[in-house]
């Protein structure tokens, strides 16, 4: 995962919480070695090795990280994550911004595994949306699969999605799915359907994939019926804890869930500092 993207990602963070200087490392002896320890203080499925080392290398080339995990492995409350040594300076003012980074792709992960446990024995695949935190989308879309859900389109540059304002702009769902074959892009169309009747249309106009947003049980129950394995059905909206198992027994092929990356609560993370 280390890109270009994920170093730039890396240094806006760092400009954003260091600005002309950490005024307070200042006081530490320039040549103060120290260690640390990064402890996990929940269970959670740990996510963001690359942002948190990457931190401490664009602070230092003198820190050493000994991780006694991986990205996707779930972890118990006060199980050690990795140790540091190195100055003492650099350490610290890195500490905010690679914690950040961590228990922000962690919770993305956590909130993911715990969803696909739910349903690890029905064939569904459970995906992310564009919601996502500005400026982390490639980070969470990483933490999702290390949660073991599955990503959506990127961005509006790798997937069509078909949707009431471009169906309104088109005329209609056939018209909308004509134009997008026209164009000649090589990739699934999808269409945005609330209720049957539009169903119905998108399948004659022979859409790849249909997404039924906010569709009851028993609409969506219908909306596979009538499907007879034409398309592939996204199932959307009002999808919580409680209501997930139903919707995937209801034999639709993916769910899609934007709260995976909007709606997660940091993980609770602690880096213990010890001197040399």
């Amino acid at each position: 995962m280390l890109n270009n993207s994920t170093l730039e990602t890396v240094r806006l963070a760092l400009a954003e919480d260091l600005g002309d200087g950490d005024l307070t490392a200042a006081l530490i002896p320039v040549d103060t070695c120290c260690e640390a320890t990064v402890i996990c203080r929940e269970y959670a499925t740990i996510c963001g090795k690359t942002w948190f080392n990457n931190t401490f290398e664009q602070l230092s080339g003198n820190i050493m990280i000994h991780w006694q995990v991986e990205d996707g492995d779930q972890v118990e409350p006060d199980q050690v994550l990795c140790q540091l040594y190195g100055p003492a300076r650099e350490l610290l003012s890195g500490e905010r911004t690679a914690l950040n980074f961590l228990q922000t792709l962690s919770a993305t992960a956590t909130c993911a595994q715990t969803y696909a446990d739910i349903v690890s024995d029905l064939p569904v695949k459970l995906l992310d949306t564009r919601k996502t935190i500005p400026g982390l989308r490639l980070a969470q879309k990483y933490a999702v699969t290390c949660g073991n859900c599955f990503n959506h389109r990127t961005g509006l540059y790798d997937g069509i999605l078909i949707k009431e304002n471009h169906i309104m702009a088109c005329g209609s769902i056939a018209a909308a799915v004509d134009t997008a074959r026209r164009t000649g892009v090589e990739l699934p169309i999808e269409v945005e359907v609330e209720n049957l009747d539009e169903v119905q249309q998108a399948l004659d106009a022979e859409a790849d994939i249909l997404l039924l947003d906010n569709f009851t049980i028993e609409q969506l129950n219908e909306a596979v019926a009538l499907n007879q394995g034409q398309a592939q059905l996204e199932a959307s909206g009002n999808v919580s804890i409680d209501t997930l198992r139903s919707i995937a027994e209801t034999g639709v092929h993916y769910i899609s869930i934007g709260l995976l990356t909007k709606d997660i609560r940091a993980i609770d993370l602690s880096m213990r500092f010890k001197s040399l």
